[in-house]
Parts: structure tokens; sequence; C-alpha cells
């Protein structure tokens, strides 16, 4: 844990993977958590697996969630804007 948040004070942005069918994870919170507590300016969000969700409203749900998380806990949550 130490060396990670050393190697990411370090980082201007991530890149968090939210697997499409699973949505986020209860270590994707903890993930965008810390993100923010090492001051991690910018997060990028993929959405992986999205052919493997037959449902359109589930994969905008999915997505709606992510924004969610971003909105409460990473980086919009200090004033910046979550598309």
């Amino acid at each position: 844990m130490k060396n990670m948040i050393t190697g990411a004070a370090q980082v201007d942005g991530a890149i968090l993977v939210v697997a499409a069918h699973e949505g986020a994870m209860p270590q994707t919170r903890e993930h965008v958590v810390l993100a923010r507590q090492v001051g991690v300016g910018h997060i990028v969000v993929a959405l992986n697996k999205a052919d493997t969700v037959d449902d359109p409203e589930l994969l905008e749900l999915v997505a709606l969630e992510v924004r969610d998380l971003l909105s409460q806990y990473g980086p919009a949550a200090r004033g910046r804007r979550t598309p």
C-alpha cells in the first residue's frame, strides 16, 4: 500500500477500468478514493466487456453508477466536472 501511494503521488491522471457486466465493485470506490487522496487530478473511465451486455439500459445504468461514484469521491468532488 505504501509503495502504491508513493508512486501515485507523482501521477497526474489515472485510468479506471470497470467491467460493464459487473458495474462498480467495492474496490472501485476504494481506488477512486485513494486516487483523490494522493491528488490524482484526472480519471479516465473505460467500460470493459461492454459487448457482453445485451441490455443497453444496463450499460447506461453502469455508466451512471460510475459517474455518480466519481462525483462523490473523485476529482469532480473537488469542483471539477464529470462528463
